[in-house]
């Protein structure tokens, strides 16, 4: 029975190289906003935009004890999963955690690239962003930093360096 559960600042990589994990272990690979989705049957910013930050956190701590519990899973979690609650402690105790770090410069880079809105970014400007993201992450990186296991993904933006990113994880965590 193996868990692996990844953390990081939105758009660290966490889908990524979960799922590329997945696909070269044959293990299940959740991503925790979209099993939230799943079951709520309601986005991530239809949840926040109806019950705030606050109510959005308290189902997430629900479907992340939920989906925490399976066996045999890689698990992405949302950049703000670890700060809430026990959550970053209860993962520590579920599984291997990995925290996927990057520069602010990095995830800028990676957010504008996405094709994902992300209700905690909307409507900021590319300067507002930079700083965001910048003083979000500072506040975070504590929480990030109790994993286990520490991955750099400063240079996820191609193929062949996310596969390596895999064969490094795999190395880290024997599989």
């Amino acid at each position: 029975m193996r868990r692996i559960i990844l953390v990081g600042y939105m758009g660290s990589g966490k889908t990524t190289v979960g799922k590329a994990l997945s696909k070269e272990t044959g293990m299940m690979f959740y991503d925790l906003d979209w099993y939230i989705e799943s079951r709520m049957r309601k986005s991530v910013s239809q949840i926040f935009a109806e019950k705030g930050e606050d109510g959005f956190r308290k189902i997430e701590y629900n479907m992340l004890h939920e989906v925490a519990e399976f066996e045999d899973v890689i698990i992405s979690c949302g950049g703000g999963t670890p700060c809430f609650f026990d959550n970053m402690d209860y993962l520590n105790q579920q599984g291997d955690v990995v925290y996927l770090k990057a520069t602010p410069e990095v995830l800028y880079k990676h957010l504008l690239m996405a094709k994902v809105e992300r209700p905690l970014l909307k409507g900021k400007s590319p300067d507002e962003l930079i700083a965001y993201i910048t003083e979000h992450l500072k506040q975070r990186a504590p929480f990030y930093e109790k994993a286990r296991h520490i991955l750099d993904v400063n240079v996820l933006d191609e193929y062949d360096k996310i596969k390596n990113s895999v064969a490094i994880l795999r190395t880290m965590l024997s599989l």
